[in-house]
């Protein structure tokens, strides 16, 4: 059996920091880990004076507490891990007694119901704002132009939630509606709507499965180990281009026949020629309009605003130390939508035009409830299961946290950073600790 003192144990305040000194003892042991207590260690008459071994000796009294090995044992535990990964809340394990159908049926049924006029005023929204976008674009000096990229790009994200309610039949009860705004709402992406639907069904379908889920997966030890260019790459997708990994996502899965069912290959392609032809005669458009540099200001600048928010949002969702990636033989539908899922707190400007997609949590527990019924339904969530919600507000720490810490899968500690396996290879992690603030 391996021991350690765990009161030498390190939990930083961010994985780099100073240390915060828990006062445990562990011993690691395959059945769980067994804390030594110290409560019996006499708190007063601790001086610097000579004393006799016999009282050294009988300063501790250890008593073996079996507890289970997770990182969220305790409450103590939970806000120093808060305060390391930086955030708000980490809930407690779920019960395995709870099924999804639990906490399902504890919603309210007004937060499922589709209301036309609120689903139409999310497209104009969104329509205004991207609109207000391009006019900035237009105006805008070369100094105020990232501001005008910025906003342009979040607005250009609403539409991709639209079209998000649209693929999860919560947008309309007419379905060829939903289809074809859909289809719509993606073009300016060029995201091939029903690939990306049928891929995204299995994200929910499979959340944080090992080799399923087709978000954001921790990286197997055996393809990180297999040829030094790959792990050069690797280092560099999920570290320092991390915020824009979700461009190689888009390329690589939505765009090949081969990766569908039988069934699915006609919608996709249908997807997939409507794409084609935006790209075939919207392009040209902008580029006799406004010319090769206009395209670039126009569409490409936000399009990689879009895609910034796409690997943020969907890497926040579901990654951190404490959340756990499972085989298909251990997970459970409950704790991974439930423990598995993160609400963020975003400023207002960006929850607003992105139609609340970051009030993630009622999201996975169903996601046929509207985006302007999520708030509703995250209210319900927080007072019938509380305790057992991640929650944050965006900050530094927590996106340091992610990129330099959520590397490689590891079942006891799920993750393990490129840094501790390949040091030599890892500069651009330890670059990004270096410069990356860590205000929580």
């Amino acid at each position: 059996m391996a021991c350690r003192l765990a009161d030498s144990m390190l939990l930083s305040k961010g994985p780099y920091h100073k240390p915060i000194r828990t006062q445990r003892i562990g011993a690691h042991c395959s059945s769980g880990i067994c804390y030594l207590k110290w409560d019996k260690l006499p708190q007063k008459g601790i001086k610097r004076q000579k004393c006799s071994r016999r009282n050294r000796t009988a300063f501790v009294q250890a008593i073996a507490v079996p507890v289970a090995p997770s990182s969220t044992d305790s409450a103590e535990y939970r806000k120093q891990l808060c305060e390391s990964y930086g955030f708000r809340q980490i809930g407690e394990p779920l019960p395995d007694n709870v099924t999804l159908k639990n906490i399902i049926d504890t919603l309210p049924k007004k937060v499922f119901e589709i209301d036309d006029v609120k689903a139409w005023k999310s497209v104009l929204i969104s329509a205004t704002s991207y609109a207000i976008g391009l006019f900035m674009i237009s105006k805008a000096p070369w100094y105020l132009l990232p501001l005008a990229w910025a906003w342009t790009g979040t607005a250009v994200t609403g539409f991709f939630v639209i079209g998000h309610d649209c693929a999860h039949k919560s947008f309309s009860r007419n379905k060829l509606v939903e289809d074809i705004v859909g289809t719509l709402a993606f073009l300016p992406l060029i995201y091939p709507y029903e690939p990306w639907r049928f891929k995204h069904d299995r994200h929910h379908a499979k959340t944080n499965m090992l080799v399923e889920d087709t978000a954001w997966q921790p990286i197997p030890k055996d393809e990180f180990d297999s040829s030094p260019l790959l792990r050069k790459a690797l280092i560099y997708a999920y570290g320092p281009i991390r915020p824009w990994m979700s461009i190689a996502h888009w390329w690589l899965i939505h765009f090949n026949l081969k990766k569908f069912r039988t069934s699915e290959v006609k919608r996709a392609a249908i997807s997939l020629a409507c794409v084609f032809a935006f790209m075939g005669i919207g392009w040209p458009l902008i580029v006799y309009k406004t010319g090769i540099m206009g395209w670039v200001k126009f569409w490409l600048m936000p399009w990689l605003g879009y895609h910034f928010w796409m690997s943020t949002f969907t890497m926040v969702h579901h990654t951190a130390p404490h959340i756990p990636f499972k085989s298909a033989d251990e997970w459970d539908a409950a704790q991974a939508q439930l423990n598995g899922t993160v609400h963020c707190d975003y400023p207002s400007w960006i929850e607003i035009l992105c139609h609340d997609i970051n009030v993630h949590i009622p999201h996975h527990i169903s996601p046929r409830i509207p985006s302007y019924n999520l708030r509703a339904a995250h209210k319900s969530i927080q007072e019938n299961w509380g305790k057992y919600l991640n929650e944050a507000t965006w900050n530094w720490r927590l996106m340091k946290t992610i990129m330099t810490v959520c590397h490689v899968y590891n079942k006891e500690e799920n993750y393990v950073p490129f840094d501790r396996l390949a040091p030599e290879d890892s500069l651009p992690i330890t670059f990004l600790k270096k410069v990356m603030p860590d205000y929580a």
